[in-house]
């Protein structure tokens, strides 16, 4: 399966390849008064308002600095309640695409973020996915997808 690989801190993460819309590079976003601290902000997506979520404020970290290759990464995020919505990720030092055998993965054998998938070794050292339908609680959902 092809991953997008990135940062969040330290770490090596990747998100499937079939769920990435575009990735753009760092825009200026449009501050959310009130907002969770998760959310970066909302940018302007082809006329389209699309929520931003900080990935490392979502994994409970500071905001990670402004890279070269730090990027927002819009997804098709399909939501728990099964409706559809683009949502943009800030990524600290987006990688690039690599292909991972399903056989490479396996369970983390640790339950620390509902959003935390497999992962896999390379020579690289670890890598972890991120399962998209897990990454935002119910509340948020709520606020950033008004129907």
């Amino acid at each position: 399966m092809k991953l997008l690989i990135f940062h969040i801190g330290a770490d090596r993460y990747g998100l499937r390849l079939r769920d990435v819309v575009r990735v753009l590079p760092l825009l200026e976003l449009k501050h959310l008064p009130l907002a969770p601290d998760a959310v970066a902000g909302l940018m302007d997506f082809h006329g389209r308002s699309v929520p931003v979520i900080d990935l490392c404020r979502a994994s409970g970290m500071a905001s990670g600095a402004d890279h070269f290759d730090t990027r927002i990464i819009v997804v098709d995020y399909h939501a728990p309640e099964g409706t559809d919505h683009l949502l943009g990720l800030r990524a600290e030092r987006v990688l690039g695409v690599q292909e991972v055998a399903e056989a490479q993965l396996a369970n983390s054998g640790v339950l620390a973020a509902p959003f935390l998938g497999q992962v896999a070794s390379d020579a690289a050292g670890m890598l972890q996915l991120v399962e998209l339908e897990q990454l935002l609680p119910a509340s948020l959902r709520a606020m950033l997808f008004q129907t």
